[in-house]
């Protein structure tokens, strides 16, 4: 049986140097001092007023870049300050209190764990994970933590508001495609909903690891709430990896899997990663819809009536997951077994 402390990496530890099943082999290492600013991140102000503006806007960042970031986007500025509180208040915990909680089952919907998927990987990753499935709220909520006290009604509240911003944000992405404005939700069926509250805490040697390496999201979209003062993620745009700075009360949205097939590869689902640093934790919020199960993925007929062939075969969402989970995060992207 390991001991507690070396479970997760929360522990109220610090580590001087890094244990050695979290260095990557040479060739994988982030290279930091390689990476740049990424200078014009799409940023879009939902509030603006004008529809097919944003529409437009949000079409060619999909196109371009696989994510953008979204202002004046309808959650207050409270509801996101207390979801960032309570997250850093969970790991704060002593690590007794957390351990309760832990699993390295992915099939669990309510555990606390840590890298990406333990039993299966050779490397870890610097990171630990509160996942929460999020919808229907009312099944879920039960199994959520208890301590701190006000974690379940700050994280459900959340979730609520999170919800409809992702399904405002795929209704634009529908009419950005050209087509009804219903048309996406309605292949996605009745969406499923998780979250994962991500803990990075101070790295000694920050070049030698990830906090999550590259990968890309295997659900539709993703609505993520970065630290505010502590950058982290990367995205990877024409072959370079870029850093996204926090903007202030912005979400930054990702195009998953499923939207770029849906789009007939129109859309990218971008290749992202989380790095970590030596002085300070890192807290993300990351909240992912996802199609129901039985979601047949194909793309609609009016993009592919112009003659151009359906990129990807017709697959459930059920059998992509599985597949997804089955593999290591940071093999070819998933999709590519989808091919037709």
């Amino acid at each position: 049986m390991e001991s507690l402390e070396t479970k997760v990496i929360s522990s109220g530890i610090r580590h001087t140097s890094l244990p050695r099943n979290y260095i990557r082999p040479q060739s994988e290492r982030p290279k930091l001092s390689e990476v740049a600013d990424c200078e014009n991140v799409p940023v879009i102000d939902l509030g603006c007023g004008d529809r097919s503006l944003i529409t437009k806007q949000i079409g060619d960042a999909c196109r371009e870049y696989g994510f953008f970031q979204v202002i004046n986007h309808g959650l207050s500025k409270e509801t996101i300050q207390k979801m960032l509180a309570v997250g850093h208040e969970f790991f704060s915990l002593p690590v007794e209190e957390k351990m309760k909680l832990y699993s390295d089952d992915p099939s669990k919907t309510m555990r606390l764990s840590t890298s990406f998927n333990v039993k299966k990987e050779t490397v870890h990753n610097w990171r630990d994970y509160l996942r929460l499935h999020c919808y229907p709220l009312e099944k879920y909520v039960p199994e959520w933590p208890t301590i701190p006290s006000s974690f379940k009604d700050i994280a459900s509240n959340y979730c609520m508001e999170v919800r409809q911003l992702g399904f405002r944000l795929q209704e634009v992405i529908s009419e950005s495609l050209g087509l009804d404005k219903e048309s996406l939700k309605n292949v996605l069926g009745e969406q499923g909903q998780h979250m994962a509250v991500n803990y990075y805490p101070p790295c000694p040697e920050p070049e030698l690891t990830y906090g999550l390496p590259a990968h890309t999201d295997p659900n539709a979209l993703t609505i993520l709430l970065q630290d505010s003062q502590v950058a982290g993620l990367q995205v990877l745009k024409d072959g370079k990896w870029l850093a996204i700075k926090p903007h202030p009360d912005a979400f930054v949205i990702n195009i998953g899997d499923q939207l770029q097939a849906l789009s007939n590869g129109k859309y990218k689902s971008i290749w992202h990663r989380a790095v970590v640093n030596a002085e300070k934790p890192r807290l993300s919020v990351a909240s992912f819809l996802c199609p129901c199960d039985s979601a047949m993925i194909v793309s609609p007929k009016a993009l592919t009536n112009d003659g151009s062939l359906s990129i990807y075969r017709d697959f459930t969402y059920e059998e992509y997951y599985k597949k997804f989970w089955s593999r290591n995060l940071d093999q070819e992207h998933c999709l590519e077994l989808f091919k037709n």
